[in-house]
């Protein structure tokens, strides 16, 4: 029997800490629970939850809010070379992260401390220092909403992109996932060190994937506020790519924009940068802030409503608009 309870408060469940009520709540640990949570008819609308750490709650919801909490890890199959690692959607992802790292499996140490939890990283194919979950995913089980059948999604299936995935373009909203299969290495480990603050930081080190982690979660830690603490959710936009031609105009206008190679002979720009130029760094509106270390998060300096934060970064995309004819896209969803 689940247990559905009623007019929760997910502030706890978002790392805004937004305080939104949510008429219906209940977790579920496997298929069959979430089968029932989804047949269940006394709501009109249901809404799925992670971990809460790449999403803006704008109102209260008048459904129910399923909260995907399932656990465990083990390994399905391996070879001399790696590791196929079944992980439940539930685990938090930096706790894989150290789980990986601890039994000496390669590939997601550059993902640490990226907050949230395992099922909603292919759904953002989650990225850091050169490093996307597509490069380790194997392939997920998730359940179709409609049909309430098991389906297994493989790395090809997934038209992974940019922060994106057909769980977020042609199946949004169709599919549950599940389960999360990663395809880890054995020594000898592929390192990738190609961002220059991450040499930096191994310079005098051995490299490994326990020193690529410690370096990054130290990066991290100095750019980005601590989630226990400040409400955020990461980075608020993603960086946007544009045509070579946008951006020599640019270049010529702003001799210190930062700009990177991209497929298709395109630049991807950083979003943080456009931002910091329009002097938005550390600014305050209210209870709604613009990180003082890092452009790209808004902050809810205390009792913030997502409708607050929503407008700030609405005033942020349109003065990028305005000055640099880029539009800017949020990299967190708004509910």
């Amino acid at each position: 029997m689940l247990s559905i309870n009623e007019n929760v408060s997910l502030k706890t469940l978002n790392t805004f800490k937004i305080d939104v009520i949510s008429k219906g709540f209940v977790s579920i640990k496997n298929f069959n629970e979430l089968k029932k949570a989804l047949e269940n008819n006394n709501y009109k609308d249901y809404r799925i939850l992670g971990g809460g750490s790449n999403i803006l709650f704008t109102n209260n919801f008048d459904g129910l809010t399923i909260h995907i909490a399932n656990k465990g890890i083990s390994i399905t199959n391996e070879s001399i070379k790696d590791v196929i690692v079944e992980i439940s959607a539930g685990e938090n992802w930096h706790d894989i992260v150290l789980w990986a790292i601890k039994n000496n499996f390669g590939g997601i140490e550059n993902l640490s401390l990226i907050p949230g939890s395992v099922g909603a990283a292919p759904i953002q194919n989650i990225g850091a220092y050169g490093v996307e979950l597509k490069d380790v995913f194997y392939c997920c089980e998730a359940l179709n909403i409609k049909t309430k059948q098991i389906k297994k999604f493989y790395v090809e299936d997934c038209e992974f992109e940019y922060r994106s995935s057909i769980f977020k373009t042609k199946e949004k909203n169709n599919y549950v996932i599940m389960k999360v299969f990663l395809k880890l290495s054995k020594e000898p480990h592929n390192y990738n060190i190609s961002y220059g603050k991450v040499k930096e930081h191994l310079k005098n080190k051995k490299k490994s994937i326990q020193n690529i982690s410690e370096a990054i979660i130290k990066i991290r830690k100095s750019k980005l506020p601590d989630i226990s603490k400040v409400g955020n959710a990461g980075s608020f936009f993603k960086n946007p790519i544009i045509d070579l031609n946008h951006y020599e105009n640019l270049k010529n206008k702003f001799k210190d924009i930062l700009g990177y190679k991209s497929e298709n002979n395109k630049i991807k720009i950083s979003a943080g940068w456009l931002i910091e130029k329009l002097g938005y760094k550390g600014l305050n509106f209210g209870n709604v802030g613009v990180y003082k270390k890092q452009a790209l998060v808004l902050i809810n300096n205390g009792n913030a409503k997502g409708i607050d934060i929503l407008k700030v970064a609405k005033k942020i995309q349109n003065d990028v608009k305005i000055n640099f004819d880029i539009d800017l896209e949020y990299e967190v969803n708004i509910l």
